[in-house]
């Protein structure tokens, strides 16, 4: 389906627009559709949040049951639709990102549900541990090539990287104390993600750039 185009009505110069290059717009018709990048980040921040409460020893790990609801609902559900409305706005970066965010809380919110009971018990930590491992290893990809987005984005996704793979080395053997760590680089990473949220809200409503998202190089279209 072609999309309408009209011009959008949002082209001050300003870096609102955490998920990409800052665009120096040259006035072309350009899709006039809201940006999904602050729902999806605010999704995933709010949901590593609470999760990483628990792996940090912040809270009781018998609350845990509490991530589930989010890890549907707003990490899940939410953040996997945020990805669908950045591939309608051109954006691949942001929409794997919130994709396969969304697609994680999803499966975290599965196993926990339906799968983990199922694994021997002798068995079930280095099942767990290859599980996040495996999510380190996207993360890390993804890092790389936030490099070309904002700074906000790719410190996220590189503390996100630094949790993952400790979360993994500490459950695949006695490391409690490195999960801790963990839990302590998924909180920085999370509240990278509500600020890069809260910037892009912010700068879009009063239309200048208010607080800053530092974009690491500019694309021209």
């Amino acid at each position: 389906m072609a999309i309408e185009a009209e011009r959008d009505p949002r082209l001050y110069p300003v870096d609102d627009d955490p998920m990409r290059a800052a665009v120096v717009n040259n006035g072309r018709p350009v899709p006039a559709i809201a940006d999904p990048a602050p729902l999806g980040l605010a999704a995933f921040g709010i949901t590593l949040m609470v999760f990483s409460m628990f792996q940090a020893g912040l809270l009781a790990r018998t609350g845990l049951p509490i991530v589930l609801g989010l890890a549907l609902s707003y990490g899940g559900i939410a953040q996997l639709l945020a990805g669908m409305w950045e591939f309608r706005r051109g954006n691949t970066f942001g929409a794997v990102v919130f994709g396969s965010y969304g697609a994680y809380w999803l499966s975290y919110w599965l196993l926990q549900q339906f799968f983990v009971g199922r694994i021997p018990g002798g068995e079930r930590s280095s099942a767990i541990a290859l599980f996040y491992i495996s999510w380190a290893i996207l993360t890390a990809l993804l890092w790389v090539a936030s490099t070309r987005t904002t700074a906000v984005v790719s410190l996220m996704l590189f503390l996100l990287t630094l949790s993952f793979l400790l979360l993994g080395i500490g459950f695949a053997g006695p490391h409690s104390e490195l999960v801790k760590i963990g839990g302590w680089f998924g909180l920085a990473s999370a509240a990278t993600a509500l600020y890069a949220a809260f910037a892009s809200v912010m700068n879009s409503t009063v239309e200048r750039t208010l607080l800053p998202l530092v974009p690491l190089r500019r694309a021209h279209v």
